[in-house]
């Protein structure tokens, strides 16, 4: 076999031009504390690259690639401020019931946030994912389908 097939090409250039993480194309909303995740994200990569040595080139590579990433997801950031109101919007905490597959009811609370600080694990959903769109601009009692389930609406905090 050919070493052109089992060898990396010298001085690390396979690691130069890792593609870049994509971005949303959907508008940045952030709330106070995504913008604050996003914020320490981004001096904690400036302060890993001012450390970093220089001859580690696939490190260099991806704390580049993930430093641009940030810094244009916190230029893009348009903080919503948190609102009170009676209907389901960004930065709103939302308790649902919906029947999963077996027919058995499902109580969930989530918060509807910004992309970058969506986590599913931790009790946060997107505000482009569709549950949220499906109940944005809903009132307790409201019923709506999602993914051909339906899902009501029983609480909603600010």
């Amino acid at each position: 076999m050919s070493v052109a097939f089992v060898k990396e090409p010298e001085g690390g250039e396979a690691f130069e031009n890792l593609p870049d993480r994509p971005i949303s194309p959907h508008t940045n909303f952030v709330t106070p504390e995504g913008l604050a995740q996003i914020e320490a994200e981004v001096a904690r990569l400036e302060k890993e690259v001012a450390s970093l040595d220089p001859t580690d080139k696939a490190e260099d590579s991806r704390i580049g690639r993930d430093l641009r990433y940030w810094a244009s997801r916190k230029n893009t950031a348009q903080l919503v401020e948190p609102k009170a109101g009676d209907t389901v919007h960004f930065g709103a905490t939302v308790t649902i019931v919906r029947e999963d597959d077996s027919g058995k009811e499902t109580k969930q609370t989530f918060r509807i946030v910004g992309e970058d600080e969506a986590d599913p694990h931790k009790g946060s959903i997107s505000y482009v994912a569709p549950l949220a769109r499906a109940i944005t601009g809903k009132s307790v009692g409201d019923v709506v389908e999602v993914n051909g389930n339906d899902v009501e609406i029983l609480e909603i905090k600010n």
